[in-house]
């Protein structure tokens, strides 16, 4: 099944941010949208994958989609950002920078931690408390700390990543964002809760969700 960008099943849903200036909001109005199109039982306990239409979303946007009752965020990194990950300054912020902990498929073991750099996949549960991080992608824009970069930050704790799900050195969550298996079936389409087709992995074999 492929997801667009305006549109939604019992089995799956979607949504799209494109930036935090109304972040809070958005969020408060996908609470009901979430609920609304929550999967059968059938279908979570099945966990099967979930295709996913990369042309609908642009540089800058993230999407959201449901894989196994986790929300899988899918985020178009434009250049400025991918360049940011690999800044020595962000770096030196980070707890795990190079991804030591299993957090990753072998195939997102790498600097920007996905398939493609300008494609993010990660699971949007903090490793903290299990709260769900909001999107800040734009570090000119509205900001929930000082000196902010661009990413990820839990209002539960204060908890906070980049824009490839790397943790910030001082704050609760032990571990970065997990990395769900998914792959590209073309150019334009990712499917999630599927690994490359010449690679084992079991996502249960992360140190943490």
């Amino acid at each position: 099944m492929t997801i667009g960008a305006t549109g939604g099943t019992r089995r799956d849903f979607l949504y799209i941010v494109t930036g935090a200036a109304a972040a809070i909001g958005t969020l408060a109005a996908a609470v009901p949208m979430i609920d609304q199109m929550e999967p059968d039982a059938s279908t979570l306990a099945a966990g099967g994958p979930v295709d996913f239409d990369l042309s609908k979303l642009q540089p800058g946007q993230q999407a959201v989609v449901r894989w196994r009752s986790r929300p899988i965020f899918i985020v178009n990194r434009p250049a400025a950002a991918i360049k940011t990950l690999q800044d020595p300054n962000l770096l030196a912020r980070l707890s795990d920078p190079k991804s030591s902990e299993p957090q990753q498929p072998p195939y997102a073991d790498n600097w920007h931690r996905s398939i493609k750099p300008e494609y993010s996949v990660l699971v949007g549960i903090c490793t903290h408390l299990g709260c769900i991080p909001m999107f800040y992608p734009d570090p000119s824009g509205s900001l929930p700390t000082t000196d902010w970069l661009g990413g990820y930050f839990c209002p539960c704790h204060g908890s906070k990543y980049d824009l490839a799900g790397r943790v910030f050195n001082g704050v609760p969550a032990p571990y970065n964002l997990p990395v769900p298996p998914h792959h590209l079936v073309s150019n334009t389409v990712i499917r999630i809760g599927e690994n490359p087709p010449d690679v084992i992995w079991d996502f249960s074999s992360i140190a943490q969700i």
